[in-house]
């Protein structure tokens, strides 16, 4: 029997397919084996441990979604607040205070002065 990678997801189209064959199994009234693995309990078993499984992944992966869309809003929120913060400080103390550079505002003093580039002509 060949090794069977458990670490990746099944592909939908399997899962639709192994379904259809559990209900064409379920039409079987003769159906009747020695391996406990293939029996008709064993499969009904699996199928409803499948089910509740991807049902609790389902509720997670919202649950999981609604946290990451609080946290972005939190997130959002608070940067929100330091700018306004920066603007308080920036409007109380001015813009080349030492309290505008504590909060990480740039001094305005120490601001590069654009300078003008001497153009160079060629001649030919």
């Amino acid at each position: 029997m060949v090794l069977q990678n458990t670490t990746n997801r099944l592909r939908p189209l399997v899962i639709s397919q192994d379904v259809d064959s559990l209900h064409g199994l379920q039409t079987i009234s003769t159906y009747d084996t020695s391996r406990a693995d293939a029996s008709v309990a064993n499969i009904q078993q699996a199928y409803q441990a499948m089910l509740a499984q991807q049902q609790a992944e389902t509720e997670k992966l919202a649950s999981y979604r609604a946290a990451a869309d609080a946290a972005r809003l939190a997130e959002w929120q608070f940067h929100n607040a330091i700018l306004a913060m920066k603007e308080v400080v920036r409007g109380q103390y001015g813009s080349d205070s030492d309290q505008a550079q504590s909060v990480g505002l740039k001094k305005k003093s120490d601001r590069k002065r654009p300078s003008r580039k001497k153009s160079v002509m060629v001649t030919s």
